[in-house]
C-alpha cells in the first residue's frame, strides 16, 4: 500500500449502550469461496456520530431503521431516512453521520467476496443512488439474522451468512432494475404472464399455454419476458415456487415432501436439488437456520 492508498479511518463513536458491533475474522474457505462478513452491527447514534473512511477493502450496506443520517460519497451528499439504504465501495472516500437534530438508528454490514465487486458495479451501472427499500421487513430481518448467526457461531454460520448476503444483494439489484424500468413500460402481456404465474405457480404451464393466453408466439413471449423480467419464464416459475416453499419452511410444520407438493414440485429429490441450487443449502438446513435465529 503506497502513500496514495493509505487507509483513512476516523470517526466519533457516539452510540447507545445497547448498540451492537461484531468484528469478525472469516475463515480461509469463506474468503476463497463465499460472501463473508467483516463487521456487522446495529447502532443507535446521536450527534456528533460520524464515520469517515477511504481505501478500505470492503463493501458496506447501511439500512436506516429510524431517524435521520447523512452520507457524502463520490462528491455528492444524501439524506437518509427510515426504510432507506445505501451500498458503497469503501475504497472510495465516504463519510456518513447523524443529523444534528435527530438521532439515527441503523443496521449495517461490512462484507466482501469474489463476486462483491461485480454486484457493486451492476448496482451503480446507471449511477449511484440511495434506495427506498420496497421490502423493509426483508432487509431489517435479514441483517438481524446475520447478527444473530455470528453471536452464536457454528459450522454453518459462514455458509448461511453468505446466502443471506447474496439475498440482500439480489434484492438491491432487483429493485435497481425496477427503478430503471420506470424509464420504459413493461408490456401488459408480460405483466399478464407474471400475474398468472404468481397466482397459479403450482400448475404446469407450457409456452403453448401462454401463447393462447397472450395471442403471441412462444418465441416472442420467451424473448420479451426475459428482456423485461430479467429471467426466463421457466426460472420465474421455479423462483416463485421456492419463495412459497421458504414461507412454509419458516412457518409450518409440514415435511419437506409435503412442502414440495404444496409448491408444485411432485418429486421431493428434484425439489431439494432446485432449492439447494438457488439458496445454497437444503430445505431442512434453511428451516433450521431460520428457526435458530428466532
Amino acid at each position: 500500500m503506497n502513500e496514495q492508498q493509505k487507509l483513512l479511518e476516523r470517526g466519533s463513536n457516539t452510540w447507545s449502550k445497547d448498540s451492537i458491533r461484531l468484528i469478525l475474522t472469516p475463515s480461509s474457505t469463506a474468503k476463497a469461496t463465499y460472501f463473508y462478513t467483516q463487521e456487522v452491527g446495529y447502532f443507535k447514534t446521536r450527534y456528533p456520530y460520524f464515520s469517515e473512511r477511504q481505501n478500505l477493502d470492503s463493501f458496506l450496506i447501511v439500512y436506516t431503521v429510524s431517524g435521520k443520517g447523512h452520507l457524502k460519497y463520490e462528491g455528492h451528499s444524501y439524506t437518509l431516512t427510515k426504510g432507506q439504504c445505501f451500498f458503497i465501495h469503501c475504497e472510495q472516500h465516504h463519510l456518513y453521520s447523524t443529523d444534528e437534530k435527530e438521532d439515527w438508528e441503523f443496521l449495517w454490514i461490512h462484507f466482501n467476496g469474489n463476486s462483491a465487486l461485480g454486484y457493486y458495479k451492476e448496482f451503480i451501472q446507471n449511477g449511484f443512488h440511495i434506495l427506498n427499500c420496497r421490502d423493509d421487513f426483508l432487509m431489517e430481518r435479514t441483517l438481524w439474522r446475520i447478527i444473530a448467526l455470528h453471536e452464536k457461531r457454528d459450522l454453518t454460520t459462514e455458509l448461511v451468512t453468505s446466502n443471506l448476503i447474496n439475498s440482500i444483494l439480489t434484492e438491491l439489484l432487483l429493485q435497481t432494475a425496477s427503478r430503471e424500468a420506470d424509464t420504459f413500460l413493461i408490456p401488459d402481456y408480460v405483466k399478464k404472464i407474471a400475474r398468472e404465474i404468481d397466482k397459479n405457480f403450482k400448475s404446469e404451464h407450457s409456452l403453448s399455454y401462454f401463447e393462447e393466453l397472450t395471442h403471441r408466439s412462444r418465441y416472442h413471449i420467451a424473448k420479451e419476458f426475459k428482456k423485461y423480467m430479467g429471467i426466463s419464464i421457466h426460472e420465474y416459475i421455479i423462483v416463485t415456487r421456492i419463495s412459497y416453499a421458504k414461507e412454509l419452511l419458516k412457518y409450518s410444520e409440514l415435511s419437506v415432501g409435503e412442502i414440495a407438493f404444496e409448491a408444485g414440485v411432485n418429486h421431493v429429490t428434484h425439489f431439494i436439488n432446485l432449492f439447494k441450487a438457488r439458496e445454497g443449502i437444503t430445505p431442512l438446513a434453511y428451516r433450521k437456520a431460520w428457526r435458530d435465529t428466532i
